[in-house]
């Protein structure tokens, strides 16, 4: 390796280090939730692997030259890759927990509506980069919505109501930051309204209806389809001020609350830490939020900062809706909540997404901003 390589490797990997370092310290604290510390946990093993791996691919992605992935062939190829997963996924995919949205090698599962999330992220940052300027024209919310929805139906489809809710919340908030002008904001939400309905009506299946009507009284059947959700509330407010201990959560290590692991790590975790250990959560949940917005702020290109924004609004929706299905604000639809959740490819996701990011942003600094969107976003 030559002296620039190293010097280059040196500033990829520690011009951003806030970012990994924060996430990092989030997936630990999800490993000391998971693991029950009274015996031998090969789930809290087995989650420490997958973060060394995304540890890995963050470290391979930050020194790679990412901006490749501004290209439309490459974007298109990420895209098509998707809907193709998400459709093979419906055929010989493994049902887990009623939905069909995993891919099992054995040892090892696959949720191809991870992979999912960042090329959809990838396609709106390029498609409201390049018509930024344009925001006034229908169509291009339109064009943008039809890309989105036809993700969004093959996870409907599986069913997944937890990871459809992110994708639309994802396209939603990067229209917003697009620019589009309010008089089209109040169509797309009159649209959002009626296709609400539709999903009530036709979308949902039986057992999501039954989920959100328990959500509206949870104490009318706690013992059926309440019961996750009021396990969960009791977690999180038996841990008081300064939480039952690491280990010592008796709700979710004694499983009253059930997928502690991952639906439900956050009440796990505010059991056994309190109140404080809650705040201490959310000022690296916050941490990590503003380094993104900061990162963003500072990008070469829109594309970059469409993509870093669209990051923030994936871990801010998955943050908000699994915070609130904990505490009882929303219906329980099964959302993890970034690098704290059980799981592989969400984990390697998130890290890699970060990756990209700190690669664009180190990358983004050796060029001029009109020279990167000259040469990068044709």
């Amino acid at each position: 390796m030559t002296e620039r390589a190293r010097t280059h490797l040196f500033k990829a990997l520690f011009s951003t280090w806030p970012l990994l370092v924060t996430a990092v310290t989030l997936a630990l604290l999800g490993v000391l939730t998971i693991n029950p510390f009274v015996e031998t946990s090969a789930l809290a093993s087995r989650q420490l692997i997958f973060i060394v791996i995304g540890i890995v691919v963050y470290g391979i992605c930050s020194v790679i030259d990412m901006r490749f992935i501004r290209r439309t062939p490459v974007i298109i190829a990420l895209y098509v890759t998707s809907v193709v997963l998400l459709s093979l996924v419906l055929v010989i995919g493994t049902r887990t927990m009623g939905a069909k949205s995993w891919f099992n090698f054995g040892a090892v599962a696959f949720q191809p509506a991870d992979f999912a999330k960042l090329a959809m992220i990838a396609l709106l940052a390029k498609y409201f980069s390049r018509r930024h300027m344009e925001m006034g024209n229908m169509a291009h919310v339109a064009v943008s919505g039809i890309y989105a929805a036809s993700i969004i139906l093959l996870i409907l489809v599986q069913p997944d109501l937890g990871a459809a809710i992110i994708f639309i919340t994802v396209w939603f908030g990067m229209v917003l930051v697009s620019g589009i002008p309010l008089r089209h904001l109040a169509v797309v939400c009159l649209i959002g309204l009626v296709a609400a309905a539709g999903l009530w009506s036709f979308g949902l299946k039986p057992y999501q209806r039954t989920r959100v009507l328990s959500f509206l009284n949870p104490a009318a059947d706690i013992r059926g389809s309440g019961y996750n959700a009021y396990q969960a509330m009791i977690a999180s407010g038996s841990g008081e001020l300064w939480g039952k201990g690491i280990g010592y959560g008796t709700q979710s290590k004694l499983r009253f609350l059930p997928e502690y692991q991952t639906d439900f790590i956050f009440a796990a975790f505010a059991e056994e830490w309190g109140f404080v250990g809650v705040v201490l959560l959310f000022l690296l949940y916050g941490f990590l939020l503003f380094q993104l917005l900061s990162i963003a702020r500072r990008s070469a290109t829109n594309f970059d900062a469409l993509f870093t924004i669209g990051v923030l609004i994936m871990f801010l929706a998955h943050i908000g809706f699994h915070t609130g299905i904990n505490l009882g604000i929303f219906p329980v639809t099964g959302t993890t909540i970034p690098f704290m959740s059980s799981g592989g490819s969400h984990i390697v996701m998130e890290f890699a997404a970060l990756g990209i990011i700190a690669s664009l942003a180190q990358q983004g600094r050796s060029v001029p901003r009109e020279q990167a969107t000259l040469e990068y976003e044709g």
